[in-house]
């Protein structure tokens, strides 16, 4: 079972949206979620985790030796390490992928002005971001992990297909999508969709996929290779 254990001075956020949709129908059957309380590893009355930075400076700094107990309370096994810091490596479909297809993650909520270095390189911690924006702490960047990978465990979503032709999964956007009523606000859907021509909708798609990539994320259509031909997608997401 794919396995989630998560390192945080807030365990009550959790399972937080988790808990509902296909994450939360599958959690228990398809996968497990843990959370490890890192106050429960400070040895003082006060349960402290933080400690004035080193050099000075605003804030505080999560103390390594109180998070290198709770880490390590975690029995040992082949599960990567993460933390969650918007100064590491940005998360990818493709690194999403490859993390759903393992035994879960090991997945540390960092707080206050960040974590001390030392537990970083000493527990071998992976940084891994969501975006280029800062965060009160790692928990909501841990649940868009999290869901991001539970939903491509088999099972879980109802359709195998639906994961395929999505946004990353080719490097490219999506397509539109349209669905009933025929007319909205005057809006026809594009007459290509309801003729019944599968090969014209998917070079339809195709080429969408395309024109939006280039349009909107030009930095993901200077990474395919010149001269490459846009996945096929399929027909139909069945």
């Amino acid at each position: 079972m794919w396995r989630a254990s998560v390192l945080t001075i807030f365990p009550e956020m959790f399972p937080g949206p988790l808990g509902a949709s296909l994450a939360g129908k599958a959690l228990g059957t398809k996968w497990a979620l843990d959370t490890i309380d890192i106050r429960d590893h400070a040895t003082d009355k006060h349960r402290t985790v933080d400690d004035t930075p080193a050099g000075g400076g605003p804030g505080m700094v999560m103390k390594p030796d109180v998070l290198a107990r709770a880490l390590d309370s975690i029995p040992k096994d082949d599960r990567p390490r993460l933390l969650m810091s918007p100064r590491g490596a940005s998360l990818t479909q493709a690194r999403v992928a490859a993390l759903a297809q393992g035994g879960g993650a090991v997945i540390v909520c960092g707080r206050f002005e960040g974590v001390d270095e030392r537990v970083i390189a000493a527990r071998q911690l992976e940084e891994i971001s969501i975006g280029d924006f800062v965060l009160s702490g790692g928990e909501i960047a841990a649940m868009a992990l999290i869901d991001s990978c539970v939903r491509l465990i088999p099972g879980v979503m109802g359709k195998p297909a639906s994961g395929v032709e999505e946004s990353f999964a080719s490097g490219l956007l999506e397509y539109p999508h349209y669905t009933r009523p025929q007319l909205f606000e005057g809006l026809a859907i594009p007459e290509i969709l309801t003729s019944g021509d599968h090969a014209k909708v998917a070079r339809w798609r195709a080429e969408q996929s395309e024109k939006l990539t280039r349009e909107r994320r030009p930095d993901l259509a200077a990474q395919r290779p010149r001269g490459e031909n846009p996945a096929k997608p399929r027909d139909s997401k069945g």
